[in-house]
């Protein structure tokens, strides 16, 4: 009943294939019905053969096609997310725009800076972490292996917080919710009580907080857990009677999920600050003690996860962190 009410509003959502099982399943790409019966995609999926295949499979099941899409809004930078929208511009007619926020566009944008172009400030910074030189061999060749999944857009445009958009059946907002990235965008559709959260909230898995380093590799431009549990307590404060996820089914109960994730994250901190009552600890060794059977490759997802916990403690004032012969260590507060 849930997707045929959808239906009714002019919404679709289409399931596409992923290759990261720690997102929590099949990324989910929105068709939302424009005033002049076209399209709007929100999310393209992933920029894959698998992915374009289950897509293009979509899009004839419906009976719809690419010409009619008439704008694509992507929720944030991350390959599942962005990788196939230049694939649809092209299958569009090319003059199609996509549009997200301007904290991510460098992220997707032809014109951003590649992830071989970061590597050395984000190997620079784990080696300051405490990763070891081998571990950070096999972190290089997961990023590389990702971004090799997505194809770089040829133009994005800005959008952000507030911007209202008008749709067949109703009107919608965007709204900025940092954490899992800078610039996380969602759609609320309040007359129908909708909240489009792509990765900001999921039933199953709680989104990553990935580390952020700024433009010249600076620590501390971004905080994603910090952001994360500000945004997400906003949401909490939403009449939202269906969430659609980034990954999965719709559900309801917004609520009740966020209680379970924020006290996942509580307990999560608890047990770090159990670690660091035994003495100092560099990010790394907190990873080996959350996580021990991680393989290498999952070291940014696992790292990512440990220090975004760290800095929710040292911003509480529960941990301080301090640099020995170039190692970033955390420790107890006095």
């Amino acid at each position: 009943m849930t997707e045929d009410r959808l239906a009714a509003l002019g919404i679709r959502r289409i399931p596409v294939p992923i290759p990261f099982v720690q997102a929590g399943g099949p990324v989910n790409v929105y068709l939302l019905e424009e005033e002049d019966g076209g399209l709007c995609l929100f999310d393209a999926g992933l920029g894959s053969d698998e992915a374009q295949a289950a897509l293009d499979q979509a899009f004839e099941r419906l009976g719809r096609h690419y010409r009619e899409v008439r704008r694509i809004i992507v929720s944030h930078g991350h390959v599942d997310h962005y990788g196939n929208a230049q694939n649809v511009v092209e299958r569009a007619g090319g003059a199609v725009p996509v549009f997200a926020h301007a904290a991510d566009v460098g992220k997707m944008a032809e014109s951003g800076m590649r992830w071989r172009d970061r590597m050395a400030h984000y190997g620079a910074f784990f080696l300051r972490l405490g990763v070891p030189p081998e571990v950070l061999a096999a972190l290089a060749e997961e990023g590389s292996r990702g971004q090799r999944l997505a194809r770089r857009i040829r133009e994005v445009r800005a959008a952000g917080e507030g911007e209202r958009l008008r749709f067949r059946h109703f009107e919608a907002e965007l709204l900025h919710m940092p954490g899992h990235t800078p610039g996380l965008l969602c759609l609320w559709i309040p007359e129908h009580r909708i909240f489009v959260a792509d990765d900001h909230l999921l039933e199953k898995v709680s989104p990553n907080p990935i580390i952020e380093l700024g433009p010249d590799g600076e620590d501390g431009f971004f905080q994603p857990l910090v952001a994360y549990l500000a945004s997400v307590r906003r949401l909490r404060e939403l009449d939202v009677e269906l969430v659609l996820p980034g990954h999965g089914p719709p559900f309801r109960n917004h609520r009740a999920v966020i209680d379970a994730l924020t006290g996942f994250y509580a307990r999560r901190q608890a047990r770090i600050l159990d670690l660091l009552a035994g003495g100092p600890r560099s990010p790394y060794e907190v990873v080996t003690a959350l996580f021990p059977r991680a393989r290498p490759g999952d070291a940014f997802l696992t790292l990512s996860e440990a220090f975004a916990n760290l800095e929710v403690l040292e911003a509480r004032g529960a941990a301080a962190r301090e640099e020995r012969d170039g190692k970033i260590l955390f420790r107890l507060a006095a």
